[in-house]
């Protein structure tokens, strides 16, 4: 007897990350590291949100993703693509043939808006699942915007980001500040 089986049970496990990355964290790439464990193949989806007013370009956000993840292994990078995406994630996550969407949890507050979008996400493509990866304890407080605001107060925002991440932030933030003083 021969047991037939279908491309998906063949094919590689697709993963994708998606975020916005205004700046990647280190928290970020804890979830990246673990996440290629879980997947064969892991894409970084790199979100084109206009309405969240990115520090950022999506060039500059994918770029510096990039960077980050080279910097951590070469091994880790064969398995890493990252991508700039915009519009509805499953049908994102259909174009690229993830079959699970990696999701990084922090806190409480984390999981009542990620269950609804797991459950509207279910409902949009059931094929496809979440899986959620509880953010180490080091990175549970850790976000994006908690880090541009600290980087802009003149905060040191150096146990939160790379050193690259940190320089290119350090940046930002000062083309800003001279921005806003000429106003």
């Amino acid at each position: 007897m021969t047991t037939r089986r279908t491309a998906r049970t063949n094919s590689p496990r697709v993963g994708l990350y998606p975020g916005s990355f205004d700046p990647p964290t280190n928290g970020h790439l804890d979830i990246i590291r673990r996440a290629t464990r879980v997947v064969n193949t892991l894409i970084v989806g790199v979100a084109i949100n206009a309405g969240k007013d990115p520090l950022f370009s999506i060039e500059e956000r994918v770029a510096i993703v990039k960077q980050e993840i080279a910097s951590i292994n070469a091994g880790l990078a064969s398995k890493v693509e990252v991508r700039s995406f915009e519009g509805l994630l499953m049908h994102y996550a259909r174009e690229v043939r993830a079959s699970v969407i990696i999701r990084g949890l922090r806190a409480v507050t984390d999981f009542d808006y990620e269950f609804q979008m797991t459950g509207m996400n279910a409902r949009l493509d059931p094929s496809i699942e979440t899986v959620f990866l509880m953010a180490s304890e080091s990175h549970q407080f850790i976000s994006s915007r908690l880090v541009k605001e600290v980087g802009a107060l003149g905060g040191d925002i150096r146990p939160f980001v790379s050193p690259n991440v940190a320089k290119h932030l350090q940046k930002r933030l000062a083309e800003r500040a001279k921005k806003a003083k000429r106003r």
